[in-house]
């Protein structure tokens, strides 16, 4: 059996239950370093969820600048990408299923975001599958591509 290469393009068409089960299946990896494409996944494997993503890359998220060494993160907000919106990055439980994944805390760094937390895995060389979490409410999924 070879390895699936993803990306992108190839998430946004799987349904949540695929990509559920991908993450599940996922090594955690290492926590990345530099500049990330983000794709926001809402609705995925419909029409609708290439619109949005579509529109979300263009106007609100582009994705996250990793600092390895700060063990932080700055996502890229709005038309002009600018950087801002903190989170601490450490390795930690998933809240998905139980498993290590890369955590993306942002409760003690950004007032705005203070509920949000993410968790992230390595699904395929550079890329990497994500929860986003209100609370204890998972809101979406996303891929941050390096």
């Amino acid at each position: 059996m070879t390895a699936q290469t993803f990306d992108n393009v190839n998430l946004l068409n799987r349904s949540q239950a695929e990509l559920d089960a991908l993450y599940r299946r996922s090594p955690v990896g290492t926590i990345p370093e530099g500049d990330s494409q983000g794709t926001a996944l809402f609705f995925p494997g419909s029409i609708v969820a290439k619109v949005l993503a579509f529109i979300i890359r263009l106007l609100i998220w582009q994705g996250k600048v990793f600092d390895r060494e700060q063990s932080s993160l700055l996502n890229k907000v709005s038309l002009f990408r600018v950087q801002a919106i903190k989170a601490q990055v450490y390795p930690g439980e998933s809240w998905l299923d139980g498993g290590e994944a890369i955590i993306l805390d942002y409760s003690k760094t950004s007032f705005l975001a203070q509920k949000i937390r993410d968790e992230i895995r390595e699904v395929s060389p550079g890329v990497y599958l994500g929860q986003a979490y209100w609370g204890r409410t998972r809101v979406l999924s996303f891929v941050l591509e390096f």
